[in-house]
C-alpha cells in the first residue's frame, strides 16, 4: 500500500441491523490500512457503548438531538432527510479543515441515498452499502423501475435470476403500502441515484447467490459482494480478538455456561430479533411447543414481552432457559445448538449459514419472507413453519418443524447442506476468496484514486 492514509466515513442507518455489518466491514478495510470514522446520529450515539478503539466516532443530526420520540417512522424519516444532508456536509467540512482528517470516501447505508449527493458535492468517492441480500435488492430494484407495483395481486411472480415467488415470499411493505407507504418508499429509494455511486457493495457472498449476482453485475459493473460481514473470529480469524460486533448493549454469559452442560446438537435456539414483537397468543404457542417438544431450548424473550409468557412457564430449568439477550454469534457457534428458530432477518440468516446451524423459519415482516424462501427452497438448510388463518404458528406445526430439522431422516440432508454453505462462507472471506478479493480491490482503488487525483 502507498504511504498516504485513506480516510473513509462509514455512515450506517441508525439501527443495529444496519450498524453491525457496516462496522464489521469497517474493521476489514481498516485491517488493510484504511482509517475509518463511524458516523451515527446524535440521538443514536447512546446506543453505541463499545467500539474498537481504532475506530473514531462522529455524530450528525437526525432532527432528534434532544431525544424526543418522533410521532411515527414517516415523521422521523422526514426530519432526518431534511437535516441529515447539511449535517453530514458540515462534518465533512470540519474534518477537511483539520490536518490528516481529509475525507477520501463516504461508505453509506443504501437506505440513505442523500449521502451520495453530499459526497459528490465534495468531489469524493461514494460507495453504497446494501445491507440486505441480492434477491431482496432485485425485488426493490424492480419496484423502482416500475415493473412491480403495489399492491401485489398476482399469485406467482417471476423475476430474472430468481426462483418463482409466491404471495407469502414478497416483502411485507408491499402489502401495507396503501396504509403506510413510508417503508416501501424508503427501501425503493435506495436505487434512486445508485447508478452515480462509485462502488456498490453488498453484505452477501457470490457463491450464495450466483445467478442473481451475475445478473446484478450486468446492471452495475461496479457491484461487489463483500460478505458475510460477521465478526472475523467466526470465519477465517484474520483479525485478532474480533469476537463480536462491538455494539452490544449487554453482557450475558449465563446462557453459554448453560449450553456447556448440554449434549452436542441437542438445543433449540429461539430468537425473533430486536424489532418485531409477537402477540401473546403466538408466544403462548411457542412456549407450549418448547415445553413439550422433548429438546432442550434457549429462548430470547425481550423484557418488554416477558408478561406475555404463560404464568406457569419456568424461565430456567434443566430443559430450558429464557433470557432477554444473549451473544447470538457465540450461541450459534456452540456445539450444543441443534437448530435456530428465527424470524429470518438477513443478519440472523447469514449468521446461521456461516456457522452451520439449520433453520426453522418463522418470517414476520420486511425482507424475511424472501429470506425464508431462499433458506427452504434454494439453499435447503431449513423448514418454514406453516401458519393458520390467524397467521399464528401453532405448537404442533412448530414441533413438527423442529423434529424434521433435528431428528427426522431429512435432518441429515439439511445438516449436509448447511455445512456446505458454512464452508463456502469461510472460503469467500479467506485468502483468495471472492469477498476477500472484492474488498482488496475496493481498498486498492481508494489508494489508486488518491494518488492520481
Amino acid at each position: 500500500m502507498e504511504n498516504k492514509t485513506i480516510h473513509c466515513l462509514v455512515v450506517p442507518f441508525p439501527a443495529h441491523g444496519h450498524i453491525n455489518p457496516m462496522l464489521e466491514f469497517s474493521k476489514l478495510i481498516q485491517h488493510q490500512g484504511v482509517r475509518v470514522t463511524l458516523v451515527t446520529t446524535l440521538s443514536n450515539y447512546k446506543n453505541l457503548p463499545k467500539l474498537p478503539s481504532s475506530i473514531t466516532i462522529e455524530t450528525i443530526s437526525d432532527g432528534l438531538d434532544q431525544v424526543i420520540t418522533p410521532k411515527n417512522f414517516k415523521h422521523y424519516l422526514s426530519q432526518f432527510w431534511e437535516v441529515g444532508p447539511e449535517s453530514l456536509a458540515a462534518l465533512i467540512n470540519k474534518l477537511n479543515g483539520t490536518s490528516n482528517n481529509h475525507v477520501d470516501c463516504v461508505i453509506y447505508d443504501s437506505f440513505m441515498p442523500w449521502c451520495l449527493d453530499v459526497a459528490k458535492r465534495f468531489g469524493i468517492i461514494g460507495a453504497s452499502f446494501l445491507t440486505q441480500n441480492l434477491a431482496m435488492n432485485s425485488i426493490y430494484y424492480h419496484v423502482h423501475l416500475g415493473k412491480l407495483k403495489p399492491p401485489f395481486a398476482e399469485q406467482v411472480i417471476s423475476l430474472p435470476a430468481l426462483p418463482q415467488l409466491q404471495h407469502r415470499d414478497m416483502p411485507s411493505f408491499y402489502f401495507t403500502y396503501e396504509q403506510d407507504p413510508s417503508y416501501l418508499d424508503l427501501v425503493v429509494a435506495q436505487f434512486s441515484n445508485i447508478e452515480k455511486a462509485d462502488w456498490i457493495l453488498c453484505n452477501s457472498f457470490f457463491e450464495l447467490e450466483k445467478e442473481v449476482g451475475d445478473w446484478t453485475m450486468k446492471i452495475w459493473s461496479n457491484f461487489r459482494t463483500i460478505g458475510p460481514s460477521i465478526p472475523n473470529r467466526f470465519l477465517d480469524k484474520k483479525i485478532k480478538d474480533d469476537e463480536d460486533y462491538g455494539v452490544s448493549e449487554f453482557k450475558n454469559e449465563e446462557c453459554i455456561e448453560w449450553l456447556n452442560n448440554k449434549p452436542k446438537r441437542s438445543v433449540v435456539y429461539v430468537s425473533f430479533g430486536t424489532i418485531a414483537t409477537l402477540n401473546e397468543e403466538q408466544i403462548e404457542e411457542v412456549a407450549h411447543c418448547l415445553k413439550d417438544c422433548g429438546s432442550y431450548f434457549l429462548w430470547i424473550v425481550k423484557t418488554s414481552e416477558e408478561t406475555k409468557l404463560p404464568k406457569d412457564f419456568e424461565k430456567k430449568s434443566e430443559n430450558g432457559l429464557v433470557v432477554a439477550w444473549c451473544p447470538q454469534l457465540k450461541v450459534l457457534a456452540h456445539e450444543a445448538i441443534g437448530c435456530f428458530v428465527t424470524h429470518c432477518g438477513w443478519n440472523s440468516t447469514l449468521e446461521a449459514l456461516s456457522l452451520g446451524v439449520p433453520i426453522v423459519a418463522i418470517p414476520l415482516w420486511s425482507d424475511q419472507g424472501i429470506n425464508a424462501k431462499l433458506v427452504v427452497d434454494v439453499w435447503k438448510v431449513g423448514i418454514r413453519a406453516s401458519i393458520d388463518e390467524k397467521e399464528i404458528v401453532r405448537k404442533e406445526a412448530l414441533r413438527n418443524c423442529i423434529y424434521k430439522v433435528m431428528e427426522s431422516d431429512k435432518s441429515t440432508e439439511i445438516m449436509n447442506n448447511v455445512m456446505h454453505w458454512k464452508n463456502l462462507a469461510a472460503k469467500a472471506v479467506g485468502e483468495d476468496g471472492s469477498s476477500y478479493k472484492n474488498i482488496i480491490g475496493f481498498v486498492n482503488s481508494l489508494f489508486h484514486d488518491s494518488t492520481t487525483n
